[in-house]
Formats: structure tokens, C-alpha cells, sequence
């Protein structure tokens, strides 16, 4: 009976987030809004900066790829950094690195300026991105975690949807220096609401802290650089076969796998622990994520593509007509979070992968003449499946982990999504390239098209089956914390079976 009152009803059971981890989400949510507008944002401005700065597009195009670079430098430092300085201080001071750069970007004076500015954006958000999960993680000790991935995983289903929309806004009002100003206000509000609500989690004055695995690093961050740079060499002209394309993804390859072999030959220490992948939750929810960026990156690329080149539209009314997507992903985020508490990430993650590929199908069909209102529609519906799809194995990846292990997840399942976003870009641009050719009038351009989403359809249903690998119990009956897991233990000794004693 005493243990019965020491523990009490867990939150869990009320079907309510904690208000102080509710309070954290919605922090974090505001000073990450600019680290994910700016990722999508500047892909509509290319042809205004190569315009301004008379530069080919192969040079403007290191504007966006040098940020993405930057990016996968810094993800992987994003454990050790924290375990040294703690999650507050460190998530304010990559927010002050963050602000630092839009303000140099947006007053570059030269191509080579904007693009060095645009890697101090990088690394600070490469820090930003994989801290946020792991903080709001620790925080709901995993409890309600479909929940509070709901709310967390907002801005990131904004960023690719109203990203364009919002960069077609600004060169329509203003020049490409305020694509870089919007972001000032989120840094110091974010800034502002951090150092008020975060935990002061700093580590003890004698503590030792992690120290750096400095081989790993250097075998790490660059391979996971290079290969997104080799991946995002593949354009319209360019395939897989080519020595720029070739090269950075062998050599990229070869460093990762140089380090997994490091990392494997060191009892602790290494800077991502890749035993992680023990955990059927962490490993098969990092292949989802990997699977899931082909088809949300993928066809973010291929959509407004497919408006533009057989449609006729502007880049502002591409963004516009992609808005129902993004309004589908806002809806399915608290129905998904609901159920995934109440039956597990294995069904929320099946049925909305199904759907994510069925709802791709149209798409496959598409004409010069097929109705704008009918591709809204099945946008609407592709974006409530593709909410649900994103958020059960993001929030998978946590199920049973303990407090220390969480840095490790965030960071390796980060790093599969954006990888398998950079793998469903370069595919599909060499399919969609082979199938268009030469062709110049819309209804060749259309069956071009067609191909290229019947190969998305594909990669999608390729995940299906493998939703079935992902926790099939509510994530609240796999405690994350060692106090919970101690409560476990003593309910086991009760006469009654307990919930985490129940079959899978």
C-alpha cells in the first residue's frame, strides 16, 4: 500500500502533459521557428541572389548547401557540448551564434561573405535542432511522449510548408536582406523565454564532465558532411556516376564507417554512442526517419517543381498551393500524439505510412489539366498522413531509455531524417531528369513527373512494413527515468501484474 501512495497516479494516466514540460515545448518552439524557417526559406531566393550578386547559380547554390554542411558538423557535438556547459546555457549560446550570423547574412556585402555567414548560421543550429529533443525528452521522463511530440514537432512541420511561402512574401514586399532579419525576433524572444523557463542544469562546479572524443570527431562531423555534400551534388545534369558526386559520398562512407568501428572498440566516451542501436526502438525508428525524410524532402522538392514547370506557377503561388499539406500535418499532430499514447507508436505508424503512400498516388496520374482543387485535397489528406507518419517514430525512438541516452537518440535519429531528406532529393532529381529529358511542353513534362512520384510512391511503401519493428505498447509504460523504473520494480513484487509486466 505504501509504495501504492509513494508513487501516486502517474501523469501518464491523466492523458495531460505536465504543464512545466508544456511550458519548455512552447520555448523551445519559439527560438527553433528561425533555425527552421531559414533552412526552407532561402530556397526560394536563389535566383533573386544569383541576380543581385551576378553569380551563376553552381555558386549561389553553396548559400544553401554550405548551411547544410555546417549543420551536420555540429549535430553529432550536441551530446558532449551539453553534458559540459548544460542544456540552458548551451541552447542560449547557439541561439546568440544563430542571431550572429542572420545579422552578418543579411549584411553581406559579397557572395563569398553571404555564404561564410550562412555557416555560422549552421553550426549554430546544427546544436539547436538535436538539443530541443533531447531537453523536451528529458523533461517528460517519458510520459505522454505522443503528446508532447505533437507539440514539439509543429515548427517542423511548418518550416518546409510555409517556408517558401513566407521567402516568396518577403522578395515580394522586400529585398533578400530581410529573409535574414525575420529571424532576429525569434532569437531574442527565444532567448528571453530560455533563460526564464529552462532548468538552470549547468554541471556541479567539481564535476569532470564528458571529455571530447576528439578521433571521433574528426571521423564523424566531416564524413557526415561529406556525404550530404555528395548527395546534394546531383542535379539536373548530374547522376550518381559522376566523380563530384562519387567522391565526397566514398569518402563520406569511409570516414562514417571508420567511426562506427571506433566508436564499437570503446567501452564508453565515444561522441555518439552507436550501441544505441541495441534498442529496437532507437534502430528501427532511425530507418523510418531515414525512409520518412525521402518522402517528406523528397516531395517538397518534387510539388512545387511540378506547379512551376507544368503549371505555370510563380514561386509564391507554388508556396500558396502547398499550404493545405501543411495545414493536413498541423491537424493530424494532436490526433496522432493522442493515439500513440493510447496504442502505441506501431499502429499510429502504419496506418499513416499506408496512407502517406496511397495519398502520393494521385500525384503519379497528374496532367498539365488535372484540377488544382482535386491536388489540394489529396495535399490535405498527404499532409494529415505525413504528420502522423513523422511523429510516431520520432517519438518511438525514446521508448525506454534512460535520461543518459537520450542525447544519443536525438542526435542519431536527427541525422537519418535529414540524410534520408538528402538521399529522396538526389533520386528524384535523377529520375525526374531521365524522364523529362529535352522535353519543353507541359504534357511531357507532366509524364516526367508522373514517373518521379510513382518512385516516391515506392520509398514510401517500402517503410511500411517496417512500422510493424517499432514499440507496440503506449510509451508510457516504458519509464525513462531511473526513479520510474525503480517504481516499476517495487509494483513488481505486488500481487497484481503490472502494465510493464504485460505482453507485447
Amino acid at each position: 500500500m505504501s509504495t501504492s501512495n509513494e508513487a501516486g497516479p502517474a501523469p501518464a494516466d491523466t492523458g495531460r502533459v505536465d504543464p512545466a514540460v508544456l511550458r519548455m515545448a512552447i520555448t523551445l518552439i519559439v527560438g527553433a521557428l528561425g533555425v527552421v524557417f531559414d533552412t526552407t526559406i532561402i530556397s526560394v531566393a536563389l535566383n533573386s541572389l544569383a541576380k543581385d550578386f551576378d553569380a551563376p547559380l553552381s555558386t549561389i547554390q553553396w548559400v544553401s548547401t554550405g548551411y547544410l554542411l555546417a549543420v551536420f558538423i555540429t549535430i553529432p557535438l550536441a551530446g558532449w557540448a551539453q553534458s559540459r556547459i548544460g542544456g540552458r546555457r548551451l541552447w542560449i549560446a547557439a541561439l546568440g551564434g544563430f542571431l550572429v550570423g542572420s545579422v552578418l547574412s543579411a549584411l553581406a556585402w559579397s557572395v563569398t561573405s553571404l555564404i561564410v555567414f550562412r555557416l555560422v548560421q549552421g553550426l549554430a543550429g546544427g546544436i539547436m535542432m538535436p538539443l530541443m529533443y533531447t531537453l523536451l525528452m528529458q523533461a517528460a521522463k517519458g510520459r505522454n511522449i505522443g503528446k508532447v511530440m505533437a507539440v514539439i514537432t509543429v515548427p517542423t512541420a511548418l518550416g518546409p510548408i510555409l517556408g517558401p511561402v513566407l521567402g516568396g512574401l518577403i522578395l515580394h514586399l522586400a529585398d533578400w536582406r530581410w529573409l535574414f532579419f525575420i529571424n532576429i525576433p525569434f532569437c531574442l524572444v527565444g532567448t528571453w523565454l530560455a533563460w526564464r523557463n529552462l532548468p538552470d542544469d549547468r554541471p556541479a562546479a567539481d564535476s569532470p564532465g564528458a571529455r571530447l572524443d576528439v578521433v571521433g570527431l574528426l571521423l564523424l562531423c566531416p564524413g557526415s558532411a561529406a556525404l550530404i555534400c555528395g548527395l546534394s551534388q546531383v542535379d539536373g545534369s548530374t547522376d550518381f556516376a559522376t566523380a563530384k558526386v562519387l567522391i565526397p559520398l566514398l569518402a563520406g562512407l569511409a570516414l562514417v564507417g571508420s567511426f562506427i568501428a571506433w566508436a564499437l572498440a570503446r567501452d564508453t566516451g565515444s561522441l555518439v554512442d552507436v550501441r544505441m542501436f541495441r534498442h529496437r526502438s532507437v534502430a528501427s525508428s532511425s530507418t523510418l526517419l531515414f525512409l520518412g525524410g525521402i518522402s517528406l524532402f523528397g516531395s517538397m522538392m518534387l510539388l512545387p517543381l511540378y506547379f512551376q514547370q507544368v503549371r505555370g506557377a510563380t514561386p509564391l503561388g507554388a508556396g500558396l498551393l502547398l499550404i493545405p499539406q501543411g495545414l493536413g500535418a498541423l491537424v493530424a499532430r494532436g490526433l496522432a500524439g493522442k493515439y500513440m499514447d493510447r496504442v502505441g507508436p506501431r499502429a499510429v505508424a502504419l496506418v499513416s505510412t499506408a496512407f502517406v503512400a496511397a495519398s502520393t498516388v494521385p500525384f503519379a496520374f497528374v496532367t498539365a489539366d488535372t484540377s488544382e482543387i482535386l491536388l489540394m485535397a489529396a495535399l490535405f489528406i498527404r499532409g494529415i498522413a505525413l504528420g502522423a507518419a513523422m511523429i510516431a517514430p520520432m517519438g518511438a525512438a525514446f521508448v525506454g531509455l534512460e535520461h543518459e541516452e537520450i542525447p544519443d537518440a536525438s542526435i542519431i535519429t536527427r541525422v537519418a531524417q535529414q540524410i534520408g531528406g538528402a538521399v529522396g532529393v538526389a533520386i528524384l532529381i535523377v529520375v525526374l531528369q531521365q524522364n523529362i529529358g529535352d522535353a519543353h511542353t507541359p504534357a511531357a513534362l507532366a509524364n516526367g513527373f508522373d514517373h518521379a512520384f510513382w518512385w516516391c510512391v515506392a520509398l514510401t511503401a517500402a517503410a511500411v512494413p517496417l512500422c510493424l519493428l517499432l514499440p507496440s505498447l503506449p510509451q508510457s509504460t516504458a519509464p525513462a527515468d531511473s526513479k520510474a523504473r525503480e517504481i516499476d520494480k517495487r509494483s513488481d513484487s505486488a500481487p497484481h501484474r503490472t502494465r510493464r509486466e504485460q505482453p507485447r
